[in-house]
């Protein structure tokens, strides 16, 4: 019987495909994955099965939606008897192990994850749990700001930079360790950067990669407030995109820093990959490049996430495994859902993904069969005051949410997403199959009804635990990382403005 393969999993934060050159971006510079991709199978229309970091990581993890997962939001508990992909793995015998971020929420910090080799960015307890009783004018304190897009620039240093300094560090440690004191065993190690998630503040090499003039605006710009849809207009209030009105220099310096990061990113990237090959893992390991979410930048006038729009929801996916895989594109929609199924069957255990939502890839991988049924999505935290859902199918997106008009768009005619078919007489026939999908998914009140007593409860429990001795949950493995990474306790946006140090301009 041949040896299981390993599996490398190295995923990014807030990185939309649309951005990479993999994808047909004409300026980012991403070498590291270019060539990645160039190997491997590329999935070209790869959705998280949620916009938001918390959610979509446990989604991925367990093969299942957050209604299903309990995770609606950043603040919400994964709880520790579900079982992960990583649980399966270990129970198979691989040696398993995460560096870097999976925003993991309570006191079990690793489901399934033997070691754990650096704490995570940001805090594992409750105190960012959304309300959906607060009128949409008012703010919580964790909310993105434009902060980020006002102020991303070259740094020495930043709690961004140091962090996934640290993560490509531990990761080169982990894969030399394995292969000198874990050789028999198959590993599964988890690599995760915050990047190239805001703020923007990277070293000056990356910066200046770019010139400033060749950056181009949005392709789409930002629509009138009275024609957006209501989902697009209560993010925009939610973090003041309007009410900063920005600039076209100041846009192009926001989508400057952005590239930056993900230059960065991709030599982080090329770190851990040069490692596997140093050790004399690369022949036997899957390698599968992902990202939790996207980034819209401006387009349509929105930014960051939280969207069902191509740039919030569409992520880079891509499988490398030389020997195994032949390269090739693969155009069929495709689930974050589906790589915990995806990553049961390569490594030997196709039934362990029943009962998940997501289906197993192996068959488009190897260029033949098809994914069964539609791709869907969930979005549950702030932002909205009831459930939101995607289904993708064909070249259709649908997008529901109780309260606002439903929306359809037709992807191969309309890519980015700009004539709302779902009141028009072209949604016809394609558009009553989405929403009877839809309908046999979901019972939209009844979710409403859990989000809403899971923010009950969480919000009391958040406001126990505030009072008297603090008992935090966060990871730490070596050494205290209460004041380097961010913590409820601590103002968000103070202490990234503190962990940045500027490089100078240079001479002339």
């Amino acid at each position: 019987m041949s040896r299981p393969p390993n599996v490398l999993v190295i995923m990014a934060d807030q990185l939309a495909a649309s951005w990479l050159p993999a994808y047909g971006h004409p300026l980012v510079h991403a070498p590291n994955l270019t060539a990645l991709a160039r190997d491997g199978v590329v999935f070209d229309a790869a959705y998280c099965a949620s916009p938001l970091c918390a959610p979509s990581r446990a989604s991925l993890l367990t093969g299942m939606l957050p209604s299903r997962t309990g995770v609606f939001d950043n603040a919400a508990e994964l709880r520790a008897s579900l079982p992960t992909v990583t649980h399966h793995l270990r129970a198979a015998g691989y040696a398993t192990a995460l560096a870097g971020k999976m925003h993991f929420v309570g006191p079990d910090q690793l489901h399934g994850f033997e070691d754990r080799l650096t704490t995570d960015v940001y805090p594992a307890d409750l105190d960012w749990t959304p309300d959906w009783r607060l009128p949409l004018g008012d703010r919580l304190p964790w909310y993105h700001t434009m902060e980020s897009v006002l102020t991303p620039g070259a740094a020495v240093a930043s709690m961004q930079v140091d962090y996934d300094d640290e993560v490509a560090f531990e990761a080169r440690r982990a894969l030399f360790d394995l292969a000198r004191r874990r050789r028999g065993d198959p590993f599964f190690l988890c690599v995760s950067f915050t990047s190239p998630h805001d703020p923007w503040e990277v070293p000056r090499r990356h910066w200046d990669r770019y010139d400033a003039a060749a950056i181009g605006p949005p392709v789409v710009p930002a629509i009138p407030l009275e024609a957006a849809d209501p989902h697009s207009r209560r993010l925009r209030a939610m973090y003041g995109v309007d009410a900063a009105r920005l600039t076209a220099a100041q846009i192009r310096h926001a989508r400057h820093g952005y590239f930056a990061a993900i230059s960065y990113l991709d030599e982080r990237v090329g770190d851990v990959l040069g490692a596997l090959r140093d050790a004399g893992l690369a022949d036997d390991a899957i390698v599968l490049f992902t990202a939790d979410h996207g980034e819209m930048l401006g387009e349509r006038g929105l930014w960051y996430k939280m969207a069902f729009f191509e740039d919030s929801a569409r992520v880079p996916l891509i499988v490398h495994a030389p020997g195994r895989l032949a390269p090739r594109r693969v155009a069929e929609p495709v689930s974050l859902l589906d790589v915990a199924p995806t990553l049961l069957e390569l490594t030997g255990q196709p039934d362990a993904g029943a009962g998940m939502d997501g289906a197993s890839l192996v068959p488009l991988l190897g260029g033949a069969g098809g994914r069964p049924g539609p791709v869907v999505a969930e979005y549950l935290a702030e932002g909205v005051t009831s459930p939101a859902v995607m289904v993708r199918s064909g070249g259709a997106k649908y997008i529901r949410c109780p309260g606002d008009p439903d929306q359809l768009y037709d992807l191969g005619a309309d890519p980015r997403e700009l004539h709302d078919l779902a009141a028009d007489a072209a949604g016809g026939r394609r558009g009553a199959a989405l929403r009877a999908e839809a309908d046999a998914r979901w019972d939209l009140a009844e979710l409403e009804r859990r989000v809403l007593a899971s923010q009950r409860e969480r919000r009391l429990v958040a406001g126990a635990l505030a009072r008297g001795r603090y008992t935090p949950w966060d990871f730490q493995p070596h050494v205290d990382a209460s004041m380097q990474y961010v913590r409820s306790r601590a103002d968000l946006y103070e202490l990234q403005r503190g962990a940045r140090l500027d490089a100078k301009s240079p001479k002339a």
